[in-house]
C-alpha cells in the first residue's frame, strides 16, 4: 500500500536572496512546498520565481524595523493562504574587539541578528496558531556555545537568540508550535566574505588578529576567484533542516554540518574549565 504524500507546508523565510536562505528556499521549493522569501531588493528571488512559477513569492524587507514585520509576515501569510514555516536566516557577521565598536554599530548588529528574529518570531505566532501549529526556526551557530575574540558581538547575539528561542518553545508548544534553534558550522556563503562588517581597528588588537587571521589587515583582502571553497555547500545544510523538521520528534536544538558537533564538544569542554577545577559543579555525564 503506498502512503500518501505529506502535505505541501508554506514557508517564510528571512534572508532569502542568497545563500542560506536561498537555498533553504530552493530545498523546501523542490520537495513541493510554497516559499514566501524576506529580501531587501527586488528582484533579488527572480531565478527561483522563473524555477518554481506558481509557487514563490518575495517581499521587500529589512527585518530591522520593527514596524514594518507584522505587516510583511501578515502579507506572507495571506500570499497562500497561512504559514507553517518559520525561518529566522537573515543576519550577518561582526567582526571587532568591545573596545573597537561603536555604539551605533552594536545596535544595527543586534537589530538584525536578534531583535529581527524576535520581531518575525512574534509576529508569525498568531499564524501558526490559526493553523494548529508549526515550526518556527532560528539560524544559529556553533559560535552561540562558545565565544572567540574579536567575535564577541556576533556571540552575544546569537546567545541571545537561543536564549529568547528555548524560552519561547515552553510558551508555544500549547499552540502545537515547535521551535528549532539550527547549529550550523562553516558552509560556503559570503557570511565572511564581501559582507562582512568590521569595526574599525585599533592597532592594539593587530598582534591578536595577526594570531587568529594571519593578518592585522580588516577588512579582510577579497578571496581568490579561483580558489575553491573549503566550507560545505548551503545545499547540504537545508537538505539537514529539512530532514530535522521532518522528524515527528525532532528536539529542540541540532547540529548541521560536518564540522559542527566538533565545534560544539569544544566550545562545552571549554564551557566546564571555566569553573576550574574547584569550581563547586558537578558536571552532568
Amino acid at each position: 500500500m503506498k502512503s500518501s504524500p505529506s502535505p505541501s507546508r508554506i514557508w517564510l523565510i528571512t534572508g532569502a536572496g542568497r545563500g542560506l536562505g536561498r537555498a533553504f528556499a530552493h530545498a523546501a521549493l523542490a520537495h513541493g512546498d510554497r516559499v514566501v522569501g524576506t529580501v531587501r531588493r527586488t528582484g533579488a528571488m527572480a531565478d527561483l520565481l522563473t524555477e518554481f512559477p506558481g509557487s514563490v513569492r518575495g517581499i521587500v524587507l529589512d527585518v530591522r524595523d520593527a514596524a514594518a514585520v507584522a505587516p510583511a509576515v501578515e502579507a506572507a501569510a495571506r500570499a497562500f493562504g497561512g504559514l507553517d514555516v518559520v525561518v529566522n536566516n537573515a543576519g550577518t557577521g561582526f567582526v571587532g574587539a568591545l573596545e573597537e565598536i561603536e555604539e551605533q554599530a552594536a545596535r544595527d548588529h543586534l537589530d538584525l541578528n536578534l531583535f529581527g528574529a524576535l520581531w518575525v518570531s512574534r509576529a508569525a505566532i498568531p499564524h501558526l496558531r490559526a493553523r494548529g501549529g508549526g515550526d518556527i526556526v532560528q539560524i544559529s551557530t556553533v559560535g552561540a556555545i562558545g565565544a572567540m575574540p574579536l567575535f564577541g558581538l556576533y556571540n552575544a547575539g546569537k546567545w541571545a537568540l537561543e536564549g529568547f528561542t528555548e524560552a519561547l518553545s515552553g510558551e508555544v508548544a500549547q499552540f502545537g508550535i515547535r521551535t528549532t534553534i539550527a547549529q550550523l558550522g562553516g558552509f560556503a556563503t559570503d557570511w565572511a566574505g564581501s559582507s562582512m562588517p568590521f569595526a574599525a581597528p585599533r592597532a592594539e588588537y593587530d598582534d591578536l588578529r595577526t594570531a587568529l587571521f594571519g593578518a592585522a589587515e580588516v577588512p579582510w583582502p577579497a578571496a581568490d576567484p579561483d580558489t575553491s571553497p573549503t566550507d560545505a555547500d548551503p545545499a547540504v545544510a537545508a537538505d539537514a533542516l529539512l530532514a530535522h523538521l521532518g522528524d515527528p520528534d525532532h528536539p529542540l536544538r541540532v547540529l548541521i554540518g560536518e564540522d559542527a558537533p566538533g565545534h560544539a564538544a569544544l566550545a562545552y569542554a571549554a564551557r566546564k574549565e571555566s569553573y576550574g577545577a574547584d569550581g563547586g559543579l558537578v558536571w552532568p555525564t
